[in-house]
């Protein structure tokens, strides 16, 4: 199966950036990413709503205005009754497609036209097509699947877009108690916001100084960064239509313009994973889930030797 038109997705930023910054950060991404898709909204901690909301409707009028579609995105964990009308809120009022990224939200999206976001676990295709019967039309694998499994999964699931996480670093766990708060002496109901002194996450080590996570207030992250740009090709062949670039700390309209320059086959995978290396150096690259290794694993495509490229 051969997905029509794929396109890329820019996925809601998970970190806490003041507002000045997320607003701008989308009025960028208005006037130069080549995105047609925009997820916006707070996904991680219903604290940061403070910084974004005011900026929120001059952010989807920008968009909307640069001809991108915008869904907004619920939070990924409901633990307090704010946080459950919060949701109830968006999904009441919202003119626009919301995004589910937690299962509570499911049930008042039932019949309504929505996305599934990559926090809700989506492993089979049976679970797929249950939830585009439920009105989803979109789903947003979770970034962990294999090529296998995601091929098994758009297979049996005609009729839905399937997105998968092509860029980013990789969502992994949330919690209701706040780990980088602690890192940083604070507690979570009065954490000071420490989580934006880190805008790409907070690193994490082990006991042999070894970087192996980052946090993100509530949500760890992985230290690396999945760049599936060279198996583009054959997530195509195998029907996916969308993909997700998640924000980082970085170009992401330059990210987003490499994105498009190898999904039309105008880069070559070296060529489009040299250029993202310039641009995010900071953090390695890892592909490893994808191979149906370890995430943080860097699996390198063969060498085609009689044409010089990567297969």
């Amino acid at each position: 199966m051969v997905s029509a038109n794929p396109a890329l997705v820019l996925g809601p930023v998970l970190y806490l950036w003041d507002g000045p910054k997320w607003r701008d950060f989308y009025f960028r991404i208005a006037d130069e990413a080549p995105v047609g898709e925009v997820v916006i909204g707070e996904t991680v901690c219903s604290k940061r709503l403070h910084f974004t909301e005011p900026h929120l409707a001059e952010v989807v009028e920008r968009l909307e205005a640069a001809g991108k579609s915008v869904r907004l995105s619920t939070l990924a964990l409901v633990t307090l009754e704010r946080e459950a009308q919060h949701v109830r809120n968006l999904i009441r009022d919202s003119a626009h497609i919301v995004e589910a990224n937690d299962l509570s939200a499911l049930g008042l999206l039932a019949g309504k036209r929505h996305t599934i976001g990559p926090l809700i676990n989506v492993y089979n295709a049976a679970t797929a097509r249950l939830l585009a019967n439920r009105g989803a039309t979109a789903i947003c694998l979770p970034p962990e699947l294999s090529m296998a499994s995601v091929a098994e999964i758009a297979a049996g699931t005609p009729g839905v877009a399937l997105e998968v996480f092509a860029f980013g670093r990789i969502p992994l766990a949330i919690s209701a108690r706040c780990a980088h708060a602690r890192a940083k002496g604070q507690i979570k109901d009065n954490c000071q916001f420490v989580c934006g002194e880190e805008p790409d996450g907070m690193p994490v080590r082990t006991l042999d100084r070894q970087s192996f996570l980052a946090l993100n207030g509530v949500q760890t992250v992985s230290h690396t960064c999945q760049a599936l740009v060279g198996e583009l090709p054959d997530l195509v062949a195998a029907g996916v239509s969308r993909f997700r670039l998640s924000p980082q700390d970085c170009d992401m309209a330059a990210i987003a313009r490499i994105y498009e320059d190898a999904l039309a086959e105008r880069i070559n995978a070296e060529e489009a994973l040299a250029r993202i290396g310039a641009i995010y150096p900071d953090v390695p690259l890892s592909n490893g889930f994808h191979h149906a290794r370890e995430g943080a694993a860097w699996v390198a495509r063969a060498r085609n030797t009689a044409h010089g490229a990567l297969a």
